[in-house]
Order: structure tokens, then C-alpha cells, then sequence
């Protein structure tokens, strides 16, 4: 070695043999900004990973000497005359779900040079078994070297996976690379069967996950329908004896309606996810069509309830009072906490201007779950079209005291205020 900060390693070819303890001064010299600098970039990676929900996990370490020393001679036992390891500090990012792990190289990608990148495991036979993994080496940021000093090394080994991908690599190192014997032939087959598993445990998770974000994505567009529906029908504050306006009529889908033979070999969670479209679609018949099919198959009353809940929707939508009062109660029989399917049936009441029973829906709505401003603000409208502008203000005001900043509520308030003051 010509100096300690910059040890050039012998050629075995000549007969010599490196000194390990000049290797370990070195080596312990740079120790200090190593573990600084994962640290620096732990805290960095975990900003720049924020956008994707679930946050990944970000672990780091630095490697020891032991290891560090093992994998040296490896390389120079390869024929490699100057042994260049580029793992001395790592970075693991856990993702939860195999999506985000598209998304974690891009905004590593994106915040770091990205000096090399390997995929793991991407050229396994379907005979072959291991952990898949994506790995980047990323330059040492200039602004962290200057602050934490030579580090021995100017690149970092990031490794992203899944947690199943991480499980099963942490697994398989301590059984391949930290055991002096490999797995016998009908041990490594009991080990591709485990990972096999957690492949497919890994797709599973995934699909559900995706289903699951298409599903909350039609339910959120179709509960802010129905909300616009009821601000349209129930926001113009007018004398209790006029007619309370009612829904636009819905518009008819521009082609023929679905068939039972469409839906026939279709699972409950395809037949879901058919009906939010169509009723997001304003395909009301449809929607309706394919709830009354659901109801058919399904034997499950949470679900049954919630599918009852979901079409008292459909019909309301359709100015079909009747049949949504009826759904919304079949909910709420077979789901007696379900406050907001009672909820929703004091809403096609508060329509339908049967102001008492309306109120003994949202007062029962109230009672399984008291926390629901928007519940106050429209037993509040109740009072007010009875002509009890006292109640109708305590409302108002409890319902403010959640959503203070909510401009209806207000402007409900301070006419309700004019009334009192009449």
C-alpha cells in the first residue's frame, strides 16, 4: 500500500498478501462519516419517498469490518487486483405493495445520481428460485461529503423491495451466504416452494390493493353525487309550505341497458365495481340491475347491508323515494349501527318534507354516532321548515362548532338568527 487513505491492494499473482491491519486503520478512519452520511441520507430518502402512501420503511446501515474483510479477499481470490466494494453504506426501501416500487426508483431517480442500476432476480428460470429487488448505486451528494468528510466510498447501495421480497432475502442470506453448507437438494425445494408463496402472496396483496383503490375511487365520486344532489335539493331555504324541489330527473344511458347474461359469471367483486361505475355514470337502471343481482348471490349480511345501503342510493337518484326508504331500512335492519344508512333515509324524508320522521332519523344517526356535523346541519333544515328555530339554532351552532368554517351552515345560521329576531 502506498498510504493508509488510499490503500492500493498486491497482486496475488506476486505472491504477496494484504495487511489487514493497515486495512482496518483505514477503513476505521472513514467509519464516522459513513455512518453520518446513511444517516443524512436516511433522513432525505424519507422526504423524498413522502408521496407514496403507505410510507415505505427506510433502514440503513454501514458494513463492518468483518464483512467488509470476507468480501475483499472474495474479490481478490476472483482474479480482481484492486477490490472495489460499493455496499459500504446502504440503504434498504421497504414498500409495502409491488406498485410502489416503480414509483420509489423514480423519486430516487428524481432527488440522486443514479450511477448503475441492477435488477435482481429478473433472469430466474421458473425452475430457479431467489429474492427480486431493485438496486441502485447513487453518488454521495458533494454538499454531504464536504460536511461529513471522506467516507472511503462515493457511491451508496440502495436495495428497494417489497416486505415479503425483504423478508425472504434476509432469509436467504443467512441460509446460502452465512452457512458453510448449501441447502441439500429437498431442503432447496421446500425453499422455492416458500418463495414461490410469497410471489404469489406478494400478486394477491397487490390485486386486492388495486381493487380496493378502484373501488374507494368510484365510492368517493359517488357519495359527492349524492352530496350534490342533496345540497341542490334541500340548500334553498324556502317557506315549509312550498314544494321541495325535486331531483333532476337522471339521464338514460346512451346505449342498452346491461343483460343478466353480461353479469351472469361475474364475481360479487366484479359486479360491485360494475355498479359504482354505472351509477357514477348516471346509469341508474344499470346500477340498480346489478345491486339486485348481488343481492341474489350474496349471503353475507354485512355485505348485503352494505348493497342495500348502496342502491337506496340509486333509487334516490331516480326520484324513487319509496324504494330508497325501503333499501336504506333493509341496510339498517340488517346493520343496526349503521348511521349512514338512517342518516341517508332522514335525507329522502327531509325531501319528501315528512319533517317529524326525518328528524327521528337523524336524531337516531346522531345517537350512533354524534360525531357528524353534516347530520346537524340538516336536522337543523328540519327544524327550521317545523317552524322550531330554537332547535333548528342549536343545530346550527353544534354543527358549526365542528365545521367552523363552513359558508352554508353560516349563512344557515344567521337566518335562522333573522327568524329569531322577527
Amino acid at each position: 500500500m502506498r498510504d493508509d487513505a488510499n490503500p492500493i491492494v498486491p497482486s496475488l499473482e506476486t505472491g504477496t498478501v494484504p495487511n489487514q491491519e493497515k486495512l482496518r486503520k483505514w477503513f476505521e478512519s472513514k467509519a464516522d462519516a459513513r455512518i453520518l452520511i446513511v444517516g443524512d441520507i436516511e433522513r432525505r430518502l424519507t422526504k423524498v419517498l413522502a408521496p407514496i402512501v403507505p410510507h415505505p420503511t427506510v433502514k440503513v446501515r454501514t458494513k463492518n469490518f468483518t464483512s467488509y474483510y470476507k468480501k475483499y479477499l472474495r474479490q481478490l481470490k476472483s482474479g480482481i487486483k484492486v477490490p472495489l466494494l460499493t455496499d459500504l453504506m446502504g440503504v434498504r426501501i421497504v414498500c409495502p405493495f409491488m406498485d410502489d416500487l416503480a414509483q420509489a426508483e423514480r423519486l430516487v431517480s428524481d432527488h440522486f445520481e443514479v450511477t448503475e442500476v441492477d435488477r435482481k432476480g429478473g433472469l430466474y428460470s421458473h425452475k430457479e428460485f431467489g429474492y427480486e429487488s431493485i438496486h441502485l448505486l447513487i453518488k454521495v451528494p458533494d454538499d454531504l461529503t464536504r460536511v461529513r468528510g471522506d467516507a472511503g466510498c462515493d457511491v451508496i447501495e440502495i436495495q428497494i423491495r417489497t416486505i415479503l421480497q425483504d423478508a425472504w432475502a434476509e432469509v436467504e442470506h443467512e441460509i446460502f451466504y452465512k452457512s458453510e453448507f448449501s441447502p441439500l437438494d429437498s431442503h432447496k425445494r421446500r425453499l422455492y416452494a416458500v418463495n414461490a408463496n410469497l410471489f404469489l402472496a406478494d400478486m394477491v396483496f397487490q390485486d386486492i390493493r388495486s381493487y380496493q383503490k378502484n373501488i374507494n375511487t368510484q365510492l368517493v365520486e359517488r357519495r359527492e353525487n349524492f352530496y350534490h344532489t342533496i345540497e341542490r335539493v334541500s340548500d334553498s331555504f324556502i317557506p315549509s309550505q312550498a314544494s321541495a324541489p325535486a331531483p333532476a330527473p337522471a339521464t338514460k344511458p346512451q346505449r342498452e341497458a346491461v343483460s343478466r347474461d353480461e353479469l351472469a359469471n361475474k364475481s360479487v367483486d366484479e359486479l360491485l365495481l360494475s355498479a359504482l361505475t354505472a351509477h357514477n355514470n348516471k346509469q341508474f337502471e344499470d346500477t340498480i340491475a346489478i345491486y339486485s343481482l348481488i343481492l341474489e348471490k350474496e349471503q353475507d349480511e354485512q355485505i348485503v347491508a352494505l348493497i342495500y345501503k348502496h342502491r337506496g342510493l340509486a333509487n334516490f337518484a331516480q326520484s324513487k323515494y319509496d324504494e330508497a326508504i325501503a333499501d336504506f331500512t333493509k341496510s339498517l335492519e340488517l346493520d343496526k349501527k349503521s348511521h349512514i344508512s338512517v342518516y341517508y333515509r332522514g335525507i329522502v324524508r327531509l325531501v319528501l318534507q315528512q319533517y317529524p320522521k326525518a328528524i327521528d332519523d337523524l336524531t337516531l344517526s346522531l345517537e350512533i354516532n354524534p360525531y357528524q356535523h353534516y347530520c346537524l346541519f340538516r336536522r337543523g333544515q328540519a327544524y327550521f321548515h317545523m317552524g322550531d328555530y330554537p332547535k333548528a339554532l342549536s343545530d346550527c351552532s353544534a354543527s358549526l362548532s365542528m365545521e367552523p368554517s363552513n359558508n352554508k351552515v353560516k349563512e344557515f345560521r344567521e337566518m335562522i338568527l333573522g327568524k329569531l329576531q322577527m
